[in-house]
């Protein structure tokens, strides 16, 4: 397949206002985060994705078409310098900061830093831009959007409480895009006082009194057997597992979130 001509360097702002000058179309990307390895196929650029984290599990042929370059916030130096990238996509939340700042020495590395329904649409479109798929880009953005827009609204959000780890006990809290993917679900977050991820204790849970306990299938592996757990943690709550990808991730697999949160709360159609 002959690769179209490169064109001038697209020099382009990141959602944490850095000033990245791509080459344009990237032809070699490696990327440090799973929703966004997605993406990128998903936008007809996994033939170009020749490096992802050992997490990278969508799609399928992700891990088996590209290079490991080791996990979210331990990268291969290694094998990324022996990839030639001319693109390194990551994330702040997934990422660590001096790993990127090693990388941005040698290589463009553009990252995301999303909390929010409409920063996540806002990562799609500007990954579609410098990645050559701008049309394809919109269009994926302007689907997710529409099915959270025909959401119903309730009158009433359900206090819950999302855990995202065991031992110790970790919950999602304020500034999170999981917390703004419980309300779009019809949640209030029984812990939005507290930022980020904290650890809170059995007393802590108890006090918050959630109806419903939210167990994440990632990325502790909530599983049917620690439910009688949280039931006697929380004996008034209802607990049960819920699919942490359409809850945690930011990328093109939002297009089933709307439809499942649809379903978890048995909203109608």
């Amino acid at each position: 397949m002959q690769l179209p001509p490169l064109l001038p360097p697209l020099t382009v702002t990141d959602q944490m206002g850095r000033r990245v000058a791509v080459p344009f179309p990237p032809r070699r990307i490696v990327s440090l985060v799973p929703s966004q390895t997605e993406l990128l196929h998903a936008l007809g650029l996994g033939q170009h994705v020749v490096g992802v984290t050992k997490f990278c599990i969508h799609p399928a042929e992700a891990r088996q078409q590209a290079a490991i370059i080791g996990g979210t916030k331990n990268f291969d130096f290694e094998q990324i310098a022996a990839l030639k990238p001319d693109l390194i996509i990551g994330n702040k939340e997934e990422n660590y900061q001096e790993g990127i700042e090693q990388l941005a020495a040698h290589y463009p590395v553009w990252m995301s830093d999303i909390s929010t329904l409409a920063e996540a649409l806002d990562m799609i479109r500007r990954v579609g831009l410098i990645g050559g798929r701008k049309d394809a880009a919109e269009a994926l953005a302007a689907e997710i959007a529409a099915s959270f827009e025909q959401l119903p609204q309730p009158t009433k959000l359900i206090p819950a409480a999302y855990f995202i780890w065991r031992k110790p006990y970790m919950v999602a809290g304020t500034g999170t895009f999981i917390d703004e993917m419980l309300r779009q679900a019809g949640f209030r977050n029984v812990f939005a006082s507290l930022a980020r991820y904290p650890e809170i204790t059995p007393e802590q849970l108890q006090k918050a009194a959630p109806e419903q306990i939210l167990l994440s299938s990632e990325p502790y592996p909530f599983q049917e057997k620690h439910l009688a757990e949280f039931r006697t943690l929380c004996r008034a709550a209802a607990v049960r597992i819920v699919d942490g990808e359409l809850f945690s991730w930011y990328g093109s697999r939002l297009r089933l979130s709307a439809a499942y949160f649809r379903k978890l709360n048995s909203l109608p159609a």
